[in-house]
């Protein structure tokens, strides 16, 4: 199986949780690995060649693809999972625009720039892997979560749109819709909801546990898994796909 072996890969949002186990994972595989973030400290723990970069900004989606580019060749995978939650939004006639517009760029204005940026080349090279972290709250809504919810669910049509425009290119694009696994975001967010409730951050997190058929939420590695399948050159026939990995659940 040739995987993902001497692929060029840029990881967004790889400095913890999900886009973090992807990186490790892709590079034990083969894959001559860049990961990006806002975080430097956390980017230089892993060991990794990586660009600290402001992902919800044009200039700092070209600045991580033109020097992926310099330092390992043509980007060959894009893992877009870079974004941010919805710990601090509100309903939606109480939310604040400025919120929303942050949200917006990083999680959809984001992965827009670094899909036009990268495609181009991939169509040329005749071979390309993208895969976006979206959520399962793009298929079902979370409540006080407007920003979050619009910008996964305009993932969706992103990828739909690079899986027809990159298909006769053979350059695939997909997207997992992981349901709630327990990373700093989501601890924030259940920090938030906890704090509303007047609750415990850990009783937040046995309810979302109870929402899935085995009792438990989902891992970074369960998720980072399905990301590395859909990166390698064996998964040819699957495009514009929006994968759950939500242990059976909705949510």
């Amino acid at each position: 199986m040739a995987g993902v072996e001497g692929r060029v890969a840029l990881i967004t949002g790889a400095g913890r949780g999900i886009g973090k186990v992807t990186a490790q994972l892709l590079a034990q595989r083969g894959a001559h690995v860049m990961v990006t973030a806002r975080s430097e400290s956390e980017l230089a723990a892993l060991g990794l060649d990586y660009v600290v970069a402001d992902l919800g900004s044009r200039d700092g989606c070209e600045d991580a693809v033109t020097r992926t580019e310099n330092h390992l060749g043509p980007i060959e995978i894009l893992v877009c999972n870079h974004g941010i939650g919805s710990a601090h939004e509100r309903v939606i006639w109480e939310q604040d625009p400025l919120l929303w517009h942050e949200t917006i760029n990083i999680n959809l204005n984001g992965p827009f720039y670094l899909a036009r940026l990268v495609l181009g080349g991939m169509v040329d090279r005749g071979y390309g892997r993208v895969v976006f972290t979206s959520s399962t709250a793009a298929n079902v809504a979370e409540k006080a979560s407007g920003a979050y919810n619009s910008s996964k669910s305009g993932l969706l049509g992103l990828m739909r749109s690079v899986a027809q425009d990159g298909g006769p290119y053979n350059v695939t694009s997909n997207a997992v819709l992981p349901g709630w696994v327990r990373t700093e975001m989501a601890e924030r967010s259940a920090a938030a909801e906890a704090e509303q409730r007047g609750v415990t951050a850990d009783e937040i997190w046995s309810e979302r546990a109870r929402m899935y058929p085995p009792g438990r939420v989902v891992t970074p590695q369960e998720v980072a898994e399905v990301i590395a399948f859909l990166a390698s050159e064996e998964s040819s026939g699957v495009s514009g796909e929006a994968i759950s990995v939500a242990l059976g659940g909705t949510l």
